[in-house]
């Protein structure tokens, strides 16, 4: 019959959910004895739950069972075989048992599933066939051996026959493939000692092993090799630690292998070298069920936050999220693609985190922006955070966290920098708490406020209580100032004011379009503050790794300066009266191009300092949000041909010329430089603007691109007097020439993602939204049906369906959406469009923010958050939607 623990582990196994917390408390207790899972055991196995890939091996009879033998008794705990086989099933997680059995006796008593690796013979016996490989001479050695064995024993206990031996006396005997068994658990006393005893001596005289496992000795032609066996099967399945348990004199060869994060443990009374022990096989059952829960909740999150559900801080220079109930969950310092101070979005409380909440419990009531402004306020019914991002001076990051209300908060400071792979250590000084161990100065100033400091061995974490009733509590966290002023409590409110005041003025310069204007707003400082103000580049998001598929592979790193992004992220703060940020990102870019070998070498991002990547590069350590790993850093799109980001930068200068009537000569040696890029490179193949990791195709979006930028260029050239070269407007005409007839494809009634294929891509829209096809030619009508027959489903729309090289899928594009919605403005679909808006618009954070990607299946977000893309065409489709609805012919409401 199953126990409870059975059937909770059995359950969470096949559903995903995590043992309840009145489960596993009474496992997390320390017996009085020591031989439970204390305090010491528990942050080791918390340590081996996260390793990046995992094996748990142990013995069989006596660590999974409570007895040893031959008989149906000695099947595992119902508790422990649930477990084994819920690890098993998890993500880069291997369960196996190394036994002295045989293996077929092995598999029969035992009945454990496929998934869990069986090893019989002391380490020997990996397979059936095994048993087959013996030599002749062994048999027969084996043979004489086993009957002298039990002719000695007869004598010795006065005894006619073996039967005797077996009814009588509780002895019994076993044939294995490199060993003769005596069993000793159902023996009398005197038979046990005298099957020992001769066991010994006939081991001696035939130059056989022998070995005392449990009740049971063995005779062997082969020295026990479960040290073999278990460093076998770490190579086999490329694991990073094991966890072995064992209660046998043969479990201690295995024992002394493990080594760095392994943990061995010891069941039962015998000596042992294992640095822990276990009392019996149902506390290594119970132990199981609590690694079973930590790695999974490692594995897969802890309860992951929404990811719209993040609000972004943000200074110009340094960006952070907030969780909805006022965790900061994610923070770099001193630049985007630096390492993290609290990166517990992707891996939870041990990746590091900056938590304040109420002590007495209390519902959360919400959390907004103050009005115009990137200061986000979190409230429950006695407590208020306020948090915002200071501006500081370069290099300098000021995180803010005022709290206030008439009840008391709990303040937990976990810095854990760099991804959590470096150690570091807190010291308290007076008002202030010091990290110690970091390359840059990280200071948490806290006036009147009193914390405990402890430490794993490896990180520190702060933890204090506020009463509130007092007054405010100003909490400053300040990276990067070699010589910090501790601030000024009493001056917080003119300071907030001032970081309010500055973004206000900012919005009240913008046009602002009458349809959803508080979301644009929010969308405009979305985007103005993914712009690195010191260098002038953009971001595309600020994060990283954030799955476009849950538990999948598509986790990318966003904290750079795509040019094509970038391009298309300031021409929306163009397009609503904000000049100085494109201004800023085209002296970047030109600073990019000094030093490049030519315009047609440009790499489609960069860091936001101007430098190349570095390798692409995994963070094993951590589990990634929701247990989507890998955890990655750098982009090797970074390597890649990309002929479509030239037309983005061309489409800039002339909507910036436009807008301010001017084209200063830097502008205008930009769009030369880009216009001879394209004429040196258009007609080769490219990797698209989608960075599928697949051989270069010629896509129809990047040879649209191409028209775009001559096209651009030309009527930059005619608005400001400008002389153009005689080639581009010939060339132009080449390549809008040859994008109609090649990209478009009889069978799909549609133009497609490249010449030759069928298949259907979003960005193909552009073909009539740029102006390269006129959006009323029957061609892009049935494109835009074709896209949304296709692609579309429900709110969303999809980048592709077809085999993009990776793994996994991903959800639909909201940027893709936007193009879809503008599609349906230019061929006259207004009701469709409106209707398609209001869907992105019901897709809004409680904050107004949004990701990448969108999953209608499960209705979860996905992706990089907040993201560049997924903002700036929300922006331009509430323009476009204001225009039509100001047009006389208009019907919207």
């Amino acid at each position: 019959m199953a126990t409870p623990l059975n059937r909770t582990v059995a359950d969470t196994a096949l559903l995903g959910g995590s043992l309840p917390l009145g489960l596993l408390r009474p496992f997390l207790q320390a017996d009085d004895d020591g031989d439970g899972l204390g305090p010491g055991l528990m942050a080791e196995l918390k340590l081996l739950a996260r390793q990046p890939s995992l094996l748990v091996a142990c013995n069989y009879g006596g660590t999974l069972t409570p007895t040893d033998g031959q008989t149906t008794e000695t099947l595992p705990l119902g508790s422990a075989a649930v477990a084994l086989r819920a690890l098993a099933a998890l993500p880069n997680t291997h369960a196996a048992v190394i036994s002295g059995r045989s293996l077929r006796d092995l598999a029969a008593i035992s009945r454990l599933p496929a998934e869990i690796h069986l090893v019989g013979s002391h380490g020997h016996e990996f397979d059936m066939s095994f048993a087959y490989t013996m030599p002749q001479a062994t048999e027969g050695l084996l043979q004489r051996a086993g009957d002298l064995l039990v002719e000695r024993l007869t004598e010795r206990l006065g005894e006619m026959h073996r039967e005797r031996l077996v009814r009588g006396r509780g002895l019994a005997f076993e044939r294995k493939p490199t060993a003769f068994a005596v069993h000793r658990r159902d023996a009398d006393p005197d038979a046990a000692e005298a099957a020992t005893a001769v066991a010994r001596e006939v081991a001696s005289t035939f130059g056989l092993f022998f070995i005392e496992d449990g009740t049971v000795v063995d005779l062997s032609a082969l020295p026990p090799a479960k040290d073999a066996a278990l460093d076998r099967l770490r190579a086999q399945l490329g694991v990073s630690a094991a966890l072995f348990a064992g209660d046998a004199s043969s479990d201690e060869d295995a024992l002394a292998t493990l080594r760095g994060p392994d943990l061995g443990l010891h069941i039962g009374p015998r000596t042992t070298t294992a640095r822990h022990r276990l009392r019996d096989p149902e506390s290594f059952a119970r132990l199981l069920a609590v690694l079973f829960e930590l790695r999974r909740a490692w594995l897969f999150g802890e309860e992951a936050v929404a990811l719209e559900r993040h609000s972004m801080l943000g200074d110009g220079s340094s960006t952070a999220l907030v969780t909805p109930d006022g965790k900061i969950c994610w923070m770099t310092h001193p630049l985007p693609d630096s390492g993290s101070l609290f990166a517990h979005v992707l891996g939870g409380d041990p990746a590091g985190h900056f938590t304040v909440e109420p002590v007495a419990a209390s519902r959360l009531l919400g959390q907004r922006y103050v009005d115009n402004t990137m200061i986000v306020e979190t409230r429950w019914a006695d407590l208020t955070v306020t948090d915002y991002l200071e501006p500081s001076p370069e290099g300098v990051t000021q995180l803010v966290r005022v709290l206030s209300g008439p009840g008391t908060a709990r303040i937990v400071f976990a810095p854990r920098p760099d991804y959590a792979g470096a150690p570091c250590a807190i010291e308290a000084r007076g008002d202030s708490l010091h990290v110690v161990g970091t390359s840059e100065p990280i200071v948490l100033h806290a006036p009147g406020i009193r914390f405990i400091v402890e430490s794993d061995g490896r990180h520190a974490t702060a933890t204090a209580h506020a009463d509130l009733s007092l007054g405010p509590v100003v909490l400053t966290l300040r990276c990067g100032d070699p010589d910090p002023a501790e601030p000024d409590p009493a001056g917080e409110p003119a300071r907030r004011e001032g970081v309010a005041l500055a973004s206000r003025s900012w919005v009240a310069q913008l046009d602002v379009p009458a349809v959803k204007p508080s979301l644009v707003v929010r969308s405009a400082l979305t985007l103005r503050h993914l712009v690195h103000e010191p260098t002038g580049a953009v971001l595309a998001a600020p994060t990283t790794s954030l799955p476009e598929g849950i538990g999948g592979t598509r986790n990318w790193d966003y904290r750079y300066c795509w040019l094509r992004d970038a391009s298309l992220t300031v021409m929306a703060l163009v397009e609503l009266g904000s000049t100085d940020e494109a201004d800023g990102f085209l002296s970047w870019l030109g600073r990019i191009l000094d030093s490049a070998p030519g315009p047609e070498w440009l790499h489609p991002l960069y860091s936001v300092t101007g430098a190349p990547l570095s390798t692409e590069a995994s963070i094993e350590h951590l589990p990634g949000y929701a247990g989507s790993r890998p955890v990655r850093i750098g982009n090797a799109a970074d390597h890649q041909v990309q002929l479509d980001v030239f037309g983005p930068v061309a489409q800039l200068i002339d909507i910036l010329s436009e807008r301010t009537g001017e084209l200063p000569d830097t502008h205008w040696r930009l769009l030369v430089q880009m216009a001879a890029a394209v004429t040196a490179r258009w007609h080769e193949p490219d990797h698209g603007i989608w960075e599928a990791r697949r051989a270069p195709r010629h896509h129809v979006y990047s040879k649209t691109m191409c028209w775009v930028t001559l096209d651009r260029a030309l009527r930059v050239a005619r608005r400001h007097g400008r002389a153009a070269d005689d080639g581009w407007e010939p060339l132009a005409a080449v390549v809008r020439s040859e994008v109609l007839a090649e990209g478009w494809d009889d069978g799909a009634r549609a133009y497609t993602v490249a010449y030759d294929s069928p298949d259907l891509d979003a960005a193909v829209l552009h073909v009539g939204l740029s102006g390269l096809l006129d959006p009323r030619d029957p061609r892009f009508l049935a494109t835009v049906a074709a896209v949304e027959r296709e692609l579309r489903v429900g709110p969303t729309v999809f980048r592709y369906t077809y085999d993009d090289g990776l793994p996994g899928l991903e959800g639909g594009f909201h940027l893709c959406t936007s193009w879809l919605i503008e599609a349906f403005l230019a061929v006259g679909r207004l009701d469709d469009a409106e209707e398609l808006f209001a869907r992105l618009v019901a897709l809004m954070g409680p904050t107004g923010l949004l990701p990448e990607e969108y999953d209608p299946s499960t209705e979860t977000h996905l992706g990089n958050h907040p993201q560049a893309y997924s903002h700036l065409g929300f922006i331009r489709c509430a323009r476009l939607l204001d225009e039509a609805r100001r047009q006389p012919s208009s019907t919207a409401p």
